[in-house]
C-alpha cells in the first residue's frame, strides 16, 4: 500500500470497503477519493473578515419584545392628515412613526386616500383603487421621518434610479451615547455586507466586490457626519484647532479600537448617508464608537441616566431630489421627534 503525507491524508476522502475485489482477493479494499476539500477550505477562509462586532447576546430578546410591540402598534396604525408631508398626483410623503413597519405604512396609504374629502385631494381623478403604490425609500422599524411613496410605476422606476445613482440628498439626526470625536466633520467609507449568520457588518474598504458566505459581495458604503452637540456643548473645542482638520476622513481598514473604560458622552450628529445599504447610519456609528441610544443590535444603551430607551433615536430629517415628472427640485422635511427637538433646544438656550 502507497504512503500518504499527512497533507495529502488531509485532502482526502477514505472509504472502506469490507468486500475484496475480485483482482485481490485477499485483501480488503481501502478506497479514497481525493477532493478539493484543501482550495474549498481555502475558499472559506479567504471570506472577508467583518471588522464590526457581532451582534450582542442581550439584543436578541430585546429586539424580540420590540418586534412584538412594533407588530401590535403597526395592526392599529391609521395614516392621518397629519403625517401627510407633501402630496401631489404623483408623489406622497409621509412622516414615518417610529415603531412602525414601512409596509404597514404603504398598506395604509389606499384607505387614507379613498377617505379623503374630494376637497382635501390634490388629485381629484385618481382613484385610489387604480393607484401602482411603491416605496420609494425604506426606514427601519424603529427610525422615524420622512418616507416617499410613489403612485405609479413609471414614476417609481425614476425616482428609485435616482436613489440608485446617489441623486437624493438624504439628512439624518441621531443621539449617541459613546466616545467623543475628535474631529466636528468625519466622512467614513468602508464596506458593507452580511457575516456568515447573517447580519450586517462592517467590511473593509478594500474588500468591496468581494464574495461573501452566502453568494452576496461586499458592497460600498460611505457616510458623513457632522457634529452637533456633544454633552449639550454645541462648541466643545476652540475655532482655531479644527481651522486645517475641519473633516477627517476614515478609509476602514481594520477593526475599531473602543476604550470600553472611556468615560460616555452625549453626541447629537447629524449624518449624511450618500449610500443607501441596509443599516448604515447605525453600523457607521458603532464602528466610530458612538453608538446610537437605544440601538442595542449595534451596542447601543437601551438604559441611560436612570430611563430605559425601547427603540433606537434615529430619525430621517429630510430629503431633497429632483421631482421625477416635473423636474423641479423639491425638499421633503420632517417635523424633529421629541428627543431631538430637546436636544437643538439645548444649543438654542
Amino acid at each position: 500500500m502507497p504512503f500518504f503525507s499527512l497533507h495529502q491524508a488531509e485532502q482526502c476522502f477514505f472509504l472502506y470497503s469490507p468486500k475484496p475485489l475480485s483482482k485481490f482477493p485477499r485483501a480488503r479494499t481501502l478506497f479514497f477519493l481525493c477532493s478539493k476539500m484543501s482550495s474549498n477550505s481555502n475558499s472559506l477562509q479567504n471570506y472577508p473578515t467583518p471588522l464590526s462586532p457581532p451582534l450582542p447576546s442581550i439584543s436578541k430578546d430585546i429586539e424580540l419584545a420590540r418586534a412584538m410591540t412594533a407588530s401590535s402598534k403597526s395592526s392599529l396604525f391609521g395614516l392621518s392628515r397629519n403625517d401627510i408631508l407633501y402630496e401631489d398626483e404623483w408623489l406622497i410623503a409621509v412622516n414615518k412613526p417610529q415603531g412602525i413597519y414601512c409596509d404597514t405604512i404603504l398598506a395604509s396609504v389606499p384607505r387614507f386616500l379613498s377617505d379623503s374629502a374630494p376637497s382635501d385631494r390634490l388629485c381629484e381623478g385618481n382613484q385610489a383603487s387604480t393607484l401602482e403604490l411603491h416605496l420609494a425609500n425604506r426606514l427601519d422599524r424603529d427610525t422615524s421621518g420622512v418616507m416617499v411613496i410613489t403612485k405609479s410605476h413609471k414614476v417609481a422606476s425614476v425616482l428609485v434610479k435616482a436613489f440608485t445613482n446617489h441623486k437624493v440628498q438624504k439628512t439624518y439626526i441621531a443621539f449617541c451615547i459613546g466616545s467623543a470625536p475628535k474631529s466636528e466633520r468625519i466622512t467614513i467609507k468602508s464596506g458593507h455586507g452580511r457575516s456568515k449568520f447573517g447580519a450586517w457588518r462592517v467590511y473593509a474598504a478594500g474588500d468591496v466586490g468581494r464574495k461573501l458566505p452566502g453568494g452576496s459581495i461586499v458592497r460600498d458604503m460611505e457616510t458623513k457626519f457632522e457634529v452637533l452637540s456633544i454633552n449639550g456643548q454645541q462648541n466643545y473645542k476652540e475655532q482655531s484647532e479644527c481651522m486645517k482638520d475641519e473633516e477627517h476622513s476614515i478609509v476602514v481598514e481594520e477593526k475599531a479600537v473602543t476604550d470600553v473604560d472611556a468615560n460616555k458622552d452625549e453626541i447629537l450628529v447629524r449624518a449624511f448617508p450618500r449610500s443607501g445599504r441596509t443599516h448604515q447610519i447605525r453600523l457607521h456609528c458603532q464602528y466610530l464608537g458612538f453608538p446610537i441610544r437605544g440601538d442595542v443590535k449595534y451596542e447601543g444603551v437601551d438604559e441611560w441616566k436612570g430611563r430605559t430607551y425601547d427603540a433606537h433615536e434615529l430619525h430621517a430629517d429630510s430629503l431633497t431630489f429632483q421631482h421625477p415628472i416635473t423636474g423641479f427640485p423639491l425638499l421633503i422635511q420632517a417635523p424633529l421627534p421629541l428627543w431631538a427637538s430637546q436636544a437643538l433646544q439645548l444649543l438654542t438656550d
